[in-house]
């Protein structure tokens, strides 16, 4: 599994004025079974995506697709990890 860490590196009305292609993008690849959950950071610079895949290279190519990093407007840190242990109630976690 990986954690990726997105970083903007521009004012948030050029990131909310590519937000819906973005969307977009996340929602192919939940579809796809990549991504598991998502979300802004607090504060508001950058976003967090947990993912599955099959490798790091594989996650940093779909990155790559992403409008924000596409266009120069964010940055990303694909960091792999290996579970071993989840809550019981991770549904209900998140809200």
């Amino acid at each position: 599994m990986f954690v990726i860490e997105l970083v903007y590196k521009v004012p948030l009305e050029e990131i909310d004025a590519r937000m819906k292609d973005h969307m977009v993008f996340l929602r192919k690849y939940y579809a796809s079974g990549h991504f598991l959950v998502s979300g802004r950071k607090v504060p508001r610079d950058g976003g967090i995506i947990v993912a599955a895949g099959d490798g790091k290279d594989e996650i940093e190519t779909i990155m790559r697709e992403d409008p924000f990093i596409a266009h120069g407007l964010a940055d990303f840190r694909v960091t792999e990890f290996l579970p071993s242990q989840r809550a019981k109630n991770l549904d209900a976690l998140i809200r």
